[in-house]
């Protein structure tokens, strides 16, 4: 029973009970968590109380829907009544927000899933791990030495690793397309505004979302039937794509440095989706590099007004990479923050009239595959990792976008695309999704599960040249920042700036000439 879909098949037919499916998902914890480093918390004996309460109420004939008896872990940014929400962090309170379910995790629980635990992440949903920390790193089950992705690393690995057969997480610039790409499985980001973040930490509001990490397009599909605001339009499942207008995206997804199984595996997957009938044509993203630097001041700017006061007190327990970014919020200025929302409107108009031509929109999740651990070197040495992943261009727009998993590189990691479809159009992204995992196997594919691993060593480099250091010395310490973030964010200053001037150099007549021709 790889899928969840399979799972719930089983369980009607009396092949298992859920009580059995919870056994088996706590033994694979025992087995491997220690190495994967997957769970926060674990909620054993609650869920062996639901499992068990699963049990008689299929046997009395209530049947609660395809997630009921099934074993879903949460990602640790989203509020359950059985424990803490600590956003994998030291720095947030674990006596906090205890005894509350979120809403997605009410309607989880009311369509009968059996709640496991809480996932590992990126602390906050931010940044890259910090070996320095005393918390659990979260490793690729394909090859432990490499990163799982963030943030719903844990979900994402969990899932993979057949922990569980699904998971819930959040997105806010991939955090579920990411570790479902570096890890081999499928994941949804839904439509913003489709499935409610209420209990589940923000990171930035403009931006988060909450959706489903899942082996197949079909298992996102049933729990997102259960935690949508309303009732999503249902995929129809045929595997028939005849009629459909594929636009396939390669301009600015393939930099230097790219995989070199990249391009065969994506080609592959076009090609699997013209098997099954679909049309395809070449398209481009409209103003691919203004977004992405849009989608980073959103964030700085938004996570930096949630973090503020805690930046000031706490400076030292945040993550390295965490609280390096989140600076970022305090070197851009309240103009910097209005220009990236007037770009992300123009961009989404772009985009809403790109879809009248084509159905839905495919392009590499990322240029990569998952990073080992030994590539990360300490502070905002993500620069080097965030350029290879696509999606963050996605986050600044409203449009749902599933991950799906194409093939392997050479060292037998993961490579995925992803799939986007206009606003409230999960059913035909899920669709496609579906249509192409008929065609293939690599969402079924499974990591060799070995126990044990090499330790992840702390790498910081010497302290690197301080750049305009007026200007932000000044902006930090007009944020209250204490003075030795100075020291570590300061470098940063310089490039941030440069690629935050872009916005300016095309964004108001961009702006213009977009109003004057809607």
């Amino acid at each position: 029973m790889r899928t969840l879909t399979d799972a719930a098949a089983a369980l009607r037919a009396g092949e298992v009970t859920s009580v059995d499916l919870v056994e088996q998902a706590l033994a694979m914890a025992d087995r491997l968590d220690e190495t994967l480093g997957v769970y926060l918390a674990r909620f054993d004996e609650h869920a062996l109380r639901a499992a068990r309460q699963a049990d008689r109420d299929m046997a009395d004939g209530i049947d609660r829907g395809p997630l009921h008896g099934i074993p879903v872990a949460v990602k640790d940014m989203i509020m359950t009544s059985e424990g803490p929400t600590t956003a994998h962090s030291l720095v947030r309170d674990p006596r906090r927000d205890t005894g509350r379910d979120a809403l997605v995790v009410a309607r989880s629980r009311a369509a009968g899933a059996v709640i496991t635990g809480k996932t590992t992440l990126m602390e906050f949903g931010f940044g890259v791990p910090d070996p320095a920390k005393p918390l659990p790193i979260p490793r690729n089950p394909w090859d432990t030495r490499a990163w799982a992705g963030g943030s719903s690393s844990g979900s994402a690995s969990g899932v993979a690793a057949g922990l569980v057969p699904a998971a819930i997480g959040s997105d806010t610039g991939g955090s579920i397309r990411m570790p479902a790409a570096f890890c081999g499985i499928t994941g949804l980001m839904p439509t913003y505004g489709l499935v409610p973040v209420d209990g589940c930490l923000p990171l930035s509001h403009s931006m988060d979302r909450v959706g489903p990490l899942a082996r197949s397009a079909r298992d996102c599909a049933a729990v997102l039937d259960v935690i949508a605001d309303r009732r999503a339009e249902r995929p129809v499942f045929d595997s028939d794509l005849s009629g459909l207008h594929v636009g396939v995206v390669r301009a600015g997804h393939f930099p230097d440095g790219t995989d070199p199984a990249l391009a065969g595996a994506f080609d592959g997957a076009v090609a699997a989706l013209v098997r099954r009938g679909a049309s395809t044509v070449d398209v481009s993203l409209p103003y691919l590099d203004e977004m992405t630097t849009a989608a980073y001041v959103t964030v700085a700017s938004e996570a930096f007004a949630h973090h503020r006061g805690d930046l000031i007190a706490r400076w030292e327990d945040y993550f390295t990479s965490t609280r390096g970014l989140l600076a970022l919020g305090a070197m851009s200025s309240g103009a910097d923050y209005v220009q990236a929302q007037r770009l992300r409107q123009v961009a989404q108009r772009a985009v809403t009239r790109l879809f009248e031509d084509v159905d839905v929109i495919v392009s590499p999740t990322a240029a990569i595959g998952a990073p080992l651990f030994d590539e990360f070197h300490g502070a905002l040495d993500s620069s080097a990792i965030f350029p290879m992943v696509h999606t963050l261009y996605w986050s600044t727009l409203v449009n749902p976008v599933l991950a799906v998993p194409i093939g392997f590189t050479a060292r037998g990691l993961p490579l995925s695309c992803q799939i986007a479809g206009p606003a409230f159009g999960e059913a035909v992204v899920l669709r496609v999704g579906d249509a192409f995992q008929q065609d293939t196997d690599w969402h079924l594919r499974t990591p060799p599960n070995k126990p044990g691993t090499d330790p992840v060593t702390p790498r910081h480099p010497g302290r690197p040249p301080i750049g305009d250091p007026r200007t932000a010395q000044a902006l930090l310490s007009a944020a209250g920042l204490p003075g030795h973030a100075y020291a570590e964010v300061a470098a940063a200053y310089p490039g941030y700036r440069a690629a935050v001037d872009t916005l300016y150099e095309g964004g108001v007549s961009l702006v213009a000439m977009d109003a004057s021709s809607s």
